[in-house]
């Protein structure tokens, strides 16, 4: 009796702990929720992202689109053109007691130079006008020319390699206004013109080549025309004659025999182009001839034209030109150095476009 009643108190017993370890469960369950249901500072910052510039990875998928027109009509256009046009002028002047020296002056030029070009798989063509002409004038002096220049360059070629192509070309070669001898009169003291020294196609030149052509690297190409042909034009009959009554004609001018106005000459020819930025606002750009006649070598001419340009701002530039001719039939009957040099520096407003 006493076992039953005893089991029953321990029935009890654990009955009531059970109880109590539910209710003290769902106290503490209740009391962590409510925990977690005040929220704290802390817990709502977020941390900066490591990338601020986060980039999105593009869709890489191949899939179909629809065209809604599929005739686009795109043509690609194979021209390109450069052209710079500019204008400088030089002036000084000085009062009547200026004591350290000088002379009254002013100096007007003009340049231009357009170039086209045509490329497309292995061929190519180029065509480039070339014009320069300015004056000076001092005081107590006759204007005179102090620039006059006129190049037309045409040129076609296939590539047979990477930096070896055959190559044709036609070039035209004068000047704009006449060109004079000056002198003193002995009895007015003033300056005069003497004898007319050139004018427009006295001389021209016209030249055909042929050969191959290389370029060692991007505006730097050299012409080895193998088969050259010039025509030499004297159309000015007064060119190069005394002005003298009596004294002796010229044998003749330019290579042409007087008094004829026509020579054609069969010449290995030379032609170097150089176009090149030496940095971001100065431009080098230089050209040089080597002409010898197959049956003249002693007279093989040789011309150098180089421009150096330095762009001070978007229109503003300073350009340095320099010319060295040597040509023994443009001096035949002169005495000494028949090397001629020409140099010109200038400020002025240069304009390229495209930019």
């Amino acid at each position: 009796m006493y076992y039953f009643e005893n089991r029953g108190i321990n029935k009890k017993i654990i009955l009531m702990s059970i109880r109590y370890l539910i209710i003290m469960l769902f106290l503490t369950v209740a009391f962590f929720t409510a925990n977690a249901q005040t929220p704290e500072l802390n817990d709502l910052r977020q941390a900066p992202s490591k990338n601020s510039l986060p980039v999105r990875t593009p869709d890489l998928s191949i899939r179909d689109v629809e065209v809604q027109n599929p005739n686009l009509d795109l043509k690609v256009n194979y021209w390109r053109n450069w052209t710079t046009f500019g204008v400088n002028a030089n002036q000084a002047s000085f009062s009547d007691n200026w004591q350290n020296g000088g002379v009254n002056s002013i100096a007007l030029g003009a340049t231009f130079n357009t170039k086209f070009d045509f490329t497309r798989e292995n061929k190519n063509f180029t065509s480039e006008l070339d014009l320069k002409y300015g004056k000076v004038k001092n005081k107590e002096q006759l204007a005179r020319k102090a620039n006059d220049r006129i190049l037309w360059d045409n040129k076609y070629s296939i590539k047979f390699s990477k930096k070896w192509s055959f190559f044709a070309s036609l070039t035209f070669e004068s000047q704009f206004d006449a060109g004079w001898e000056y002198r003193r009169n002995p009895e007015t003291q003033q300056e005069e013109t003497g004898r007319k020294i050139s004018n427009f196609m006295a001389p021209g030149y016209l030249t055909e080549s042929i050969g191959l052509e290389v370029q060692p690297f991007t505006g730097f190409s050299i012409r080895f025309g193998t088969g050259t042909a010039r025509q030499t034009f004297v159309l000015d009959d007064r060119v190069l004659l005394p002005i003298v009554e009596g004294d002796p004609l010229p044998d003749q001018r330019f290579g042409v025999p007087y008094p004829e106005t026509f020579r054609n000459e069969v010449a290995f020819q030379i032609v170097s182009n150089l176009d090149r930025n030496l940095s971001q606002n100065i431009n080098i750009k230089a050209r040089y001839a080597f002409f010898a006649n197959y049956g003249e070598w002693d007279n093989a001419s040789h011309r150098l034209d180089a421009t150096l340009t330095a762009r001070v701002s978007r229109v503003i530039s300073v350009t340095m030109n320099g010319i060295a001719l040597y040509d023994p039939l443009q001096l035949q009957d002169t005495e000494g150095t028949k090397l001629q040099t020409a140099q010109s520096l200038a400020i002025g407003l240069l304009y390229k476009f495209p930019r």
